[in-house]
């Protein structure tokens, strides 16, 4: 799969999913400080699923209307990159298949698929 990990998600998440193989855009390795609005126009022109924890994403997709290729959206109360990786390995085994085109909540205990606006 195809990830851009926003900056605030941290270079231990981006290591970790290219050790798994998949294709994975750094913000905080390759173009830290770049603006929300560009990050969003990149994974969706580029074909990634985002990965952030950074609320104005939300805002992007249902106030602003921007279109995504998908979204993984991390609300954890545990912010240490040890923690978001095992939350992310549990989410990818049981729900990597519909992480594309989806707004997806991830917490410690829940996974919700948030409506996409039409």
């Amino acid at each position: 799969m195809r990830f851009l990990v926003d900056e605030n998600t941290g270079v231990v998440v981006s290591r970790w999913l290219k050790s798994l193989g998949h294709e994975v855009f750094s913000v905080y390795e390759e173009a830290r400080g770049i603006d929300d609005d560009i990050i969003i126009q990149k994974a969706f022109a580029e074909n990634w699923i985002l990965i952030t924890s950074d609320k104005d994403f939300g805002e992007k997709v249902y106030r602003e209307k921007r279109l995504h290729r998908g979204v993984i959206f991390l609300r954890f109360e545990d912010e240490r990159s040890t923690n978001k990786v095992a939350v992310l390995q549990r989410f990818l085994a049981s729900y990597q298949d519909q992480a594309t085109d989806n707004f997806v909540v991830v917490t410690e205990k829940r996974v919700r698929f948030a409506k996409t606006p039409l």
